[in-house]
């Protein structure tokens, strides 16, 4: 088992990454001294998949589960579905000492960690991420929240897990769609912080796709162990957190647009991404070649890298975009990358530019 630390003194906590990791659960929580009562939020399609399992687990572990199971696809991402699952603890009288489980990808561990965070004004969470993207970036780092029709993810908090298992095994059982969708954020890291690593992707990207255990273990635990060194200098991104953002303003931006549903996160950052690379062209010399590389990798992984918008529509975005979290004073801040591995946060790109990038 690979246990990757994530610094943030007395909140730090662990990151087991192996596989058949399901079965620990219980036996982990107690280890961490948390309450009998507990709730897992998981959703239509990890429930039927695993719930009973982790239910099995953390009963045999003398804990007392409640499931809470929401519809899948980032619409649960709601305040609404927040109410809903609030209601459901209070009705089971969950306490402080009681704990969430959040089983499934990345919205259940945002809405879950959302609900943990805000209910008694704070009870413990273990992250339990079944997707590839929720393995190696959501489930890490205490970002927690919901969407609003205006946006995504305006509504949150910055609150850590207590642990995060990753089972590797849940992988084998992905939609394809959604396990491709999971590199995008795995290429990312690479752009933004680790050349060897990306050139190990572009390398060993066949093993990848055949979710190679092996190769898949080494890729989750390096990626997890890039975003603890960057969560554990700046927890609450005021500073170099910002770069785990790279392809993200574009990205959520179209997200936004489509109506939470059209793309997969993964896959509307992939395209973000390649606008971000084209961008950096421009203002920061990024070369052709690495453009090149970027787009070719995340094309190779089967991720759209680029998207047909009429002037309406990216207008529309730009309007979107404005509502990003990481606006200062009106203006939109880039993370943008001077070469693959080396990326610069807070950048300020004309809008003339990137309606130029995006027409193209």
């Amino acid at each position: 088992m690979r246990v990757v630390k994530v610094p943030l003194g007395s909140r730090s906590y662990s990151i087991l990454i192996a596989p058949a990791l399901l079965e620990r659960l219980g036996a982990e929580c107690r280890k961490l001294g948390l309450g009998q009562r507990c709730a897992i939020i998981t959703d239509t399609n990890v429930a039927p998949l695993l719930a009973a399992r982790a239910e099995e687990s953390l009963t045999a572990a003398g804990f007392a589960p409640l499931r809470i199971t929401v519809p899948a696809g980032e619409k649960s991402k709601s305040i609404a579905r927040v109410q809903e699952c609030y209601q459901q603890l209070a009705a089971h009288r969950l306490e402080r000492k009681a704990f969430v489980v959040a089983l499934g990808g990345g919205v259940v561990g945002d809405l879950a960690g959302f609900v943990a965070a805000t209910y008694l004004r704070g009870i413990a969470f273990v992250q339990v991420p079944t997707t590839l993207l929720a393995q190696v970036d959501s489930s890490v780092g205490g970002k927690v929240g919901v969407n609003l029709p205006a946006g995504k993810n305006l509504v949150g908090a910055f609150y850590q897990p207590r642990l995060v298992l990753c089972d590797l095994a849940a992988l084998q059982s992905l939609p394809e769609r959604e396990f491709r969708a999971g590199l995008a954020e795995v290429i990312k890291y690479g752009i933004i912080y680790d050349a060897p690593l990306f050139r190990r992707l572009e390398r060993e990207l066949p093993k990848i796709l055949a979710r190679d255990a092996g190769v898949l273990a080494a890729v989750v635990a390096r990626c997890c162990e890039i975003k603890a060194e960057v969560v554990g200098q700046d927890e609450t991104e005021s500073g170099l957190r910002a770069i785990l953002n790279f392809g993200h303003t574009i990205g959520h931006a179209i997200e936004a647009i489509s109506g939470y549903g059209k793309f997969l996160h993964g896959e509307a950052i992939a395209i973000g991404m390649v606008a971000a690379a084209r961008l950096s062209a421009s203002l920061l010399g990024l070369s052709a070649d690495e453009v090149e590389r970027i787009r070719a990798l995340l094309a190779a992984t089967g991720l759209p890298v680029a998207i047909k918008l009429s002037r309406t529509n990216r207008t529309r975005l730009g309007e979107a975009m404005k509502l990003d979290k990481k606006v200062s004073a009106g203006e939109i801040k880039f993370v943008l990358a001077r070469k693959i591995g080396a990326v610069e946060y807070g950048q300020k790109v004309p809008a003339a530019l990137i309606d130029m990038v995006l027409a193209a």
